[in-house]
């Protein structure tokens, strides 16, 4: 796991677009060692075919716990630097700016809520499977960023396959944001809504994303959300 992380960085893209490249947060080695472990069902909650739901073509796996090596780090590193970014968030959009600090502290907050099911995942796309534009909610507690890493290289693993963000902004047309990611690095994006200024105060964008269709090869990729689900 690498220690580059820019968090004055990230934050200020997170204010001007809802969405922030991290740099490489895993290593080659690591990302293989996680591909590997979606052979192992003992590691998964859950599995998910989303063409039963409606959701796309592919699938993709809920980790149970304990989460492996290095999620458990990286996860509270990663919320640690982005919680003040999401009470700034919550207190521009009238919302309560209580995140605490640490994400054990929030964690046991969402426990109490009763959401207690981890939510960390890894999806897996073969040539034609895409992901429909949709929002991680999974429950009424929500922390507002949630970051993926591309565990795959494009372009030798797979091709097409790009991670899409759309926002829509009030009485304006959608836009669409194609993310380029490389192995092993990160994004940060809004889960649900970001605000952004406007002359009569600060207005909620909404926003959603997706995977567009994989042309050839496979595809797999880290989702880390922060709040655990019902």
């Amino acid at each position: 796991m690498t220690d580059a992380l820019d968090f004055p960085a990230i934050a200020a893209d997170l204010d001007r677009q809802g969405w922030a490249l991290t740099g490489p947060l895993l290593t080659p080695r690591t990302c293989l060692a996680l591909q590997a472990l979606y052979a192992e069902p003992d590691r998964f909650r859950s599995r998910v075919v989303m063409d039963r739901h409606g959701f796309g073509e592919g699938e993709y796996q809920y980790f149970a716990e304990p989460l492996p090596d290095p999620l458990p780090a990286l996860r509270r590193r990663l919320y640690a630097g982005l919680a003040p970014v999401a009470n700034g968030w919550n207190a521009r959009l009238g919302r309560p700016a209580d995140f605490p600090a640490d994400l054990d502290a929030f964690t046991a907050r969402c426990h109490a809520a009763g959401q207690s099911r981890p939510t960390s995942l890894l999806l897996k796309y073969g040539p034609g499977d895409y992901n429909r534009l949709h929002q991680d909610l999974y429950g009424d507690l929500v922390f507002p960023l949630q970051t993926a890493v591309l565990l795959s290289a494009p372009g030798a693993d797979f091709d097409g396959g790009e991670l899409v963000l759309v926002e829509q902004k009030p009485r304006s047309q959608s836009q669409a944001h194609v993310v380029p990611l490389r192995q092993g690095h990160g994004v940060v994006f809004a889960v649900r809504e970001r605000p952004a200024a406007g002359v009569r105060g600060d207005y909620r964008v909404q926003m959603r994303h997706g995977v567009s269709r994989i042309r050839s090869g496979r595809r797999m990729t880290l989702g880390l959300i922060f709040h655990d689900a019902a």
